[in-house]
């Protein structure tokens, strides 16, 4: 357990110090910013720096980048947070992994044919094969709710979109307690002035 808070400490720590300079960056590049800029401002730099923690060890983690980056003042605050040799690598191995789940779809679609003929081989009602049909239907529902929750799902099979999740979650419940923290000290301080 305590070696869990001590990653979870540095990763905060991590994430507060990106966070922070990611704030510093998007402030230097427009002076005067509305209330809603500046509420953008603070979300963006969140995401790159709770992504930019992962240092792009995690699909979530590239395509977050990728996705930010697609906007030209976005792509200098992405710039300026990672090298440039870095966000090119990020953009590749997304393309990379879409390849890749395109052939793992097929193997799914040929063993989900090879099941319906071993059921009917061996007897199975069509009772047994509809409950099946039926069970397979709702992962395949959930599964798609949660790839489109998790950034780059879309691209990912089974086995690596619960890893890429758990990832994610711990992650996101970083960015929300250093946030908290940081809310809480700001309040505390206007209290006690």
């Amino acid at each position: 357990m305590k070696a869990r808070t001590g990653y979870s400490t540095s990763l905060k720590r991590e994430f507060l110090k990106r966070w922070i300079n990611g704030l510093h960056i998007y402030s230097n590049l427009k002076k005067d910013m509305s209330i809603l800029e500046r509420k953008r401002a603070i979300k963006l730099s969140a995401d790159v720096a709770i992504a930019s923690t992962r240092n792009a060890s995690t699909l979530w983690s590239r395509t977050l980048m990728a996705n930010i980056s697609k906007n030209e003042t976005n792509e200098s605050l992405v710039e300026q947070i990672f090298s440039d040799s870095e966000v090119i690598k990020k953009r590749a191995s997304i393309r990379l992994m879409a390849c890749s789940n395109r052939i793992t779809s097929k193997k799914i679609v040929r063993r989900s044919h090879i099941t319906k003929i071993r059921a009917r081989k061996m007897g199975l009602g069509p009772h047994a094969v509809k409950a099946s049909y039926i069970a397979k239907k709702l992962v395949k529902n959930r599964t798609q709710v949660l790839k489109s929750l998790v950034p780059g799902g879309q691209n990912m099979g089974e086995v690596s979109l619960i890893k890429e999740t758990l990832d994610y979650i711990a992650s996101l419940r970083v960015q929300v307690d250093v946030m908290r923290r940081l809310a809480s000290a700001a309040e505390h301080s206007t209290w006690s002035l």
